[in-house]
């Protein structure tokens, strides 16, 4: 089933153009959340990602997190000049580049899973129980299709 053509194609009224405002408008409450720890919204999914022992590569979370090699290169540049992670070679595989946490990031990705889901509750202060269900099913539906 089509639901755009271009006859009724309204930009402003389109799903991408919800989901992106959706998306800016968390990433800036995000972010001024995280300021006291001098993080970035960004940072978020590499961290948890870490801290929870779920990836430890750059190639491995770069394609769960689905950025390009050059912003995950970027953003574990600026997390490692933090001091929040170290890179080091694979003894098995040199071409591997394995991630850890330092204590600083393993007390930062503390920090960031206390904030976070203050910032995603107050954004959904208005929605019930079901509602909550029904959004997070129908995006698992729009992104795995």
């Amino acid at each position: 089933m089509s639901f755009y053509t271009p006859e009724n194609y309204q930009m402003v009224e389109s799903v991408g153009f919800a989901l992106n405002k959706a998306r800016n408008l968390l990433t800036a409450e995000m972010d001024a959340a995280l300021k006291e720890l001098d993080a970035k919204a960004q940072h978020i999914g590499i961290m948890m990602a870490l801290s929870r022992g779920m990836l430890a590569t750059p190639a491995g979370l770069a394609r769960h997190l689905g950025v390009d090699s050059g912003l995950m290169t970027r953003m574990l540049d600026r997390l490692e000049a933090r001091g929040w992670l170290t890179r080091s070679r694979d003894s098995a595989d040199r071409r591997v580049v394995n991630l850890q946490l330092t204590d600083a990031g393993r007390a930062a990705a503390t920090r960031i899973a206390e904030i976070a889901p203050d910032v995603l509750n107050a954004r959904l202060h208005g929605f019930s129980a079901e509602e909550f269900d029904q959004l997070s099913r129908l995006l698992r539906k729009f992104l795995n299709d």
